[in-house]
């Protein structure tokens, strides 16, 4: 048994969970009529409403006490400090120096980043603002009016989000696309609607030497020089955000535009670094500089405020709560904002390749579940999509509702129904229907005893499903800042309880090696048999079909 579950903390809330697992939220707001003031925390313009959950002072106390127990306030100070907490890389987690805003130091093997942050933040406003003026253009003198990110995991996600989400902030003219998938569709079909004389393309790989990226980037080289013939355009179309200056240099990128990160920044924590290139192009450099204060803003929350008032502290809790002690093996991402759709995406990738772990700092396998599943989608789209399993099915789904409270498009009655919405699922979430109340609606419309015997038990829903609500006063590029450090605050304290390490992904990269090996075997004529009987199959499948007629067509 491991120490966690162990632990007295662990087995203090194992207890209180058994005392409180029949207690329906129904009767505790009836029986606590301040309980949203008590459960909910403000911090700048967001509010975090989290009274619809299955908790009460106690379970909060002793959520807390798990943290503390934890060593939450040592193990944040040693993220903030540089120490090398990604244990199995030997490597800082610094992605909150990317931000900080205070300009205070920052110390990593001895050394103030904060210089080569800086130096980074500057050559990004310069290169961004010649680009947007119309100073930079392309090799026959044509203003740039689309930016093309080649890039994957968080090179793309993080990017991506932020530029959805503040599209109405973006320049009169130009465009975004983001290029990730390796399957050649992606790319085709983002090309088909640009013109290589006015296009950009940023080239997001830290090595140069990313698979998917790479391919990526070396076909649309070919696309460009197919339609273009002329090498030496190729410096006037094509940036890299990379460490690897040789290698974007030999691609035929001028080593001036080759923007650097470090090893101490992770893929899903580098939107932050000079990965958002592509969000200081189509925003605009002040806006993504009001994006990284966002995120500094909540980085001092999160360092300061108290366990009991932090709200990354306190999502992280809830979430261990249902997570360990409910078993509820999935959690919810409901942005009822159309710009936030790509919020679910982007947190799937910072919570499950974070905490989607079964070994632990000390090497050993745990005994008690870590990383829950993300998903969801935005309101009220998933309301006719997923939202009956929510209220009748039988899986337990902790959510996040997020909502502003203004629209950026005040278009007639549209946002009050989509805020009314939003509220109404999560109070009928939490209240449930019982059989007294769905019989009364069926009496009043007039339905015979018979119907009503037919029907009501489908009527009836229990409720009592947990919800967080965030509301905030209008999406701004410093609220969502906030929003998303919050969640990565929040995916690091969980980890921390777990006694995981958030900050690499080793299932990941065995899945690349593998691939490399298939590959080879894919290229060649014959069948194989060198894997398990499923691969083989599969590989010589696909062979039949792909060296028919070879002749006929191109190979890939």
């Amino acid at each position: 048994m491991s120490d966690l579950i162990n632990s007295p903390a662990w087995n203090a809330l194992k207890a209180h969970y058994e005392e409180i697992k029949d207690t329906h939220m129904r009767d505790m707001f009836n029986d606590d009529p301040e309980r949203f003031e008590k459960f909910s925390t403000n911090f700048n313009d967001i509010l975090l409403d989290y009274s619809k959950n299955r908790i009460t002072d106690k379970t909060l106390g002793l959520l807390m006490d798990l943290a503390r127990q934890s060593d939450i306030e040592g193990w944040r100070g040693k993220m903030f400090g540089g120490e090398p907490i990604n244990c199995t890389e030997g490597r800082s987690v610094l992605h909150v120096a990317l931000r900080n805003r205070s300009n205070q130091p920052v110390m990593v093997d001895g050394e103030n980043v904060m210089q080569d942050v800086n130096a980074v933040l500057a050559q990004i406003r310069g290169f961004s603002e010649r680009v947007r003026s119309g100073e930079w253009r392309g090799y026959n003198g044509e203003r740039i009016k689309t930016i093309i990110n080649i890039g994957i995991g968080g090179s793309d996600l993080g990017p991506k989000v932020v530029c959805e989400s503040m599209s109405p902030l973006a320049q009169r003219g130009l465009k975004i696309h983001f290029v990730s998938n390796a399957d050649a569709t992606h790319l085709v079909e983002t090309l088909k609607f640009v013109v290589p004389e006015n296009t950009l393309f940023v080239i997001s790989s830290k090595s140069f030497a990313t698979q998917e990226t790479m391919l990526n980037a070396h076909s649309a080289r070919k696309w460009f020089l197919d339609l273009v013939g002329n090498e030496k355009a190729i410096a006037r179309h094509f940036v890299a955000v990379s460490t690897n200056i040789e290698a974007a240099k030999e691609f035929g990128i001028d080593p001036r535009n080759v923007f650097e990160f470090w090893d101490w920044v992770g893929g899903r924590y580098s939107l932050w670094s000079a990965i958002g290139l592509p969000i200081a192009l189509y925003l605009g450099m002040d806006h993504f500089e009001e994006l990284l204060a966002g995120a500094h803003d909540m980085d001092r929350h999160f360092a300061e405020a108290p366990l009991e008032q932090n709200m990354p502290v306190i999502l992280a809790m809830l979430g261990i709560w249902y997570n360990n002690f409910f078993d509820a093996q999935s959690h919810g991402i409901m942005p009822y904002s159309q710009y936030l759709q790509g919020l679910p995406a982007y947190l799937q990738q910072l919570d499950m390749e974070s905490n989607g772990k079964t070994i632990d700092r000390g090497g050993h396998r745990v005994d008690y579940l870590t990383g829950p599943i993300i998903w969801g989608q935005s309101g009220t789209n998933g309301q006719h999509a997923f939202f009956q399993l929510l209220h009748q099915g039988t899986k337990p789904v902790p959510s996040d509702f997020l909502i502003p409270a203004l629209s950026q498009n005040p278009l007639g009655l549209h946002h009050r129904v989509l805020f009314s919405n939003c509220l109404a699922q999560t109070k009928a979430l939490m209240l449930g229907k019982k059989y007294t109340e769905a019989l009364a609606e069926m009496e009043a419309e007039g339905m015979s005893k018979a119907e009503m015997e037919e029907v009501i038990q489908h009527k009836v829903f229990d409720g009592n499903k947990p919800t967080n609500t965030i509301m905030f006063e209008r999406l701004t590029p410093r609220t969502l800042g906030a929003i998303l450090a919050m969640y990565e605050h929040k995916v690091f304290v969980q980890g921390i309880v777990w006694n995981i390490n958030s900050f690499d992904q080793w299932g990941v990269e065995y899945g690349k090696v593998l691939a490399g090996q298939i590959q080879q075997d894919l290229a060649q004529p014959g069948d194989v048999d060198n894997h398990d009987s499923s691969t083989n199959g599969l590989v010589n499948y696909r062979k039949k079909f792909y060296f028919k007629n070879l002749d006929t067509r191109k190979p890939d």
